[in-house]
């Protein structure tokens, strides 16, 4: 026996023990059944239109929303409706939509085979944004607009998308004033969009892959970050903090994924090791997408154990190492109660996208027999689909306030949550306009949100524990899409689970 495997294996054995103790410790109070999954299932798809901009379809199921930002892009003759409301208010910002998008299609990508009837509708989540992200990207040679509406304008306001009256500028990036980050993403969300579409609608894409490609040599041929080109525009609400080095590796990687076309190999090949290859990094979101790209091109070494994509095993390694208790590069924060917790402001988008990643990367190792590697202890899969379990299930319910962090789901979840149309009279329910100033009056009622967000994921509790459902409280009660869309994959993989792990 090498030296080193008797303890490996004996970590790994009283890792798994002592997660599944506890997990069953926690399942005294409350256990969650495979339906439990399917309703979060159903539930966290149906929030996305909640957000939705532009003309509503006929079978529009939250009924309390309606038709809003139907002139945007008129003024600078260019078609920008549709698409989603990035959170509580009403701006269209490119960034943190394409990584939804992204997110979203790879949950289909992975799990979609467990969505059973939700499919259908986790396609339409979808399309809602990848038909906008078209426009956005094919409308005008080297030209991708990024955004719609002056955030600063808007978070002066407090009304309902559909009286919206702020303006609703519409900002792009261009050879003159790249933005590679942005681009890529968006590159990545309809690369990745287009696998999701092969077999239900070829032709599409088709289209949405070709576009991929063309926003992707946009990114690479006029390099620099969109926060540059446009400062307070996007900052500081989504600066790219982490740069464009990652979006560029991610987006090569979803285009390579989805066509075979040996070029973005090579091309993630030569510059892999420039574009962040080499970098440890711990947090997976709308601006940082190193972890992630390591995770999906791991499978690459797993499928064909080709040694050049070795390093990004290692890497996707030590990222699981460090989330899990014990190993020698355990580095994770958890709260008491059992969450992890990266930062005060909107923590669950960190949870969301990291148990997505534990989930993915625990089926790319079940699949081809792999494990984790953390220096001389060994985690296998079922470790880390337990420790991805325990963040679902506090989500849900499972956690010391005993409430549910998705509106609308189990017995007591948030009532006061930072989001305009949620909180204000539905148009249907009171039809005359509620101007800018005289809706603030909403933002500081007492009173709970008139219109129930289906399905949202607020941004949770702080390093205590403890969550304040008060609308002025953003950074814990504020819905987004990114929050929601890797918690679209994790739900539907614990839905195909006959019992509880």
């Amino acid at each position: 026996m090498p030296k080193g495997m008797a303890s490996a294996t004996t970590f790994s054995l009283m890792l798994q023990f002592l997660l599944l103790i506890f997990c069953s410790f926690n399942q005294l109070s409350l256990a969650f059944t495979s339906q439990d999954y399917h309703e979060a299932l159903e539930k966290s798809i149906l929030f996305f239109e909640g957000q939705r901009s532009g003309k509503l379809p006929s079978n529009q199921r939250l009924t309390w929303r309606a038709d809003s930002g139907l002139s945007d892009g008129s003024f600078y003759h260019v078609d920008l409706v549709g698409g989603y409301y990035d959170a509580g208010d009403n701006v269209k910002f490119g960034l943190p939509m394409a990584f939804t998008t992204t997110l979203l299609a790879w949950s289909v990508i992975e799990f979609g085979s467990s969505m059973q009837e939700q499919i259908d509708n986790a396609r339409a989540a979808i399309r809602w944004s990848t038909d906008y992200l078209l426009k956005a990207a094919t409308t005008t040679p080297d030209t991708l607009y990024v955004q719609v509406g002056d955030p600063n304008m808007d978070h002066r306001c407090w009304e309902r998308p559909e009286d919206m009256d702020t303006p609703r500028n519409v900002y792009k990036v261009s050879a003159q004033n790249p933005g590679s980050d942005v681009a890529a993403e968006t590159a990545a969300a309809l690369a990745a969009s287009s696998l999701v579409f092969r077999d239900s609608d070829p032709n599409y894409s088709s289209i949405l892959l070709q576009a991929a490609i063309k926003v992707f040599n946009f990114a690479d041929r006029y390099r620099g970050s969109y926060s540059d080109s446009l400062n307070s525009v996007v900052c500081p609400f989504y600066c790219s903090y982490s740069g464009y080095h990652d979006e560029l590796l991610w987006g090569a990687s979803w285009i390579y994924k989805a066509s075979g076309i040996s070029s973005y190999m090579q091309y993630i090949r030569s510059n892999g090791h420039v574009l962040g290859a080499d970098d440890d990094d711990y947090s997976f979101s709308w601006d940082d997408k190193r972890p992630g790209t390591k995770v999906l091109l791991s499978k690459e070494f797993l499928e064909k154990n080709s040694v050049e994509f070795q390093l990004y095993k290692a890497h996707a390694d030590n990222y699981i190492c460090s989330l899990m208790s014990g190993t020698p590069r355990f580095q994770a924060q958890f709260t008491r109660g059992g969450l992890l917790y990266k930062g005060s402001e909107s923590n669950l988008q960190y949870v969301t996208s990291t148990t997505f990643l534990l989930l993915t990367y625990g089926k790319y190792l079940k699949e081809h027999g792999g494990v984790v590697s953390c220096g001389t202890s060994t985690v296998t899969d079922e470790s880390v689909v337990a420790l991805a379990k325990t963040q679902v299930d506090y989500i849900m319910g499972n956690n010391p306030a005993k409430m549910s962090y998705m509106v609308g789901f189990g017995e007591r979840y948030p009532k006061h949550i930072h989001h305009r149309g949620s909180s204000l009279p539905s148009i249907h329910a009171h039809s005359q306009r509620i101007s800018c100033n005289n809706g603030f009056q909403f933002l500081y009622s007492a009173s709970p949100n008139p219109n129930l967000l289906v399905g949202a994921i607020v941004g949770g509790p702080d390093s205590n524990d403890n969550f304040s459902d008060d609308r002025n409280n953003y950074q814990q009660s504020e819905p987004a899409t990114y929050i929601n869309a890797p918690f679209v994959g994790a739900v539907a993989f614990f839905s195909a689970i006959p019992t509880t792990l």
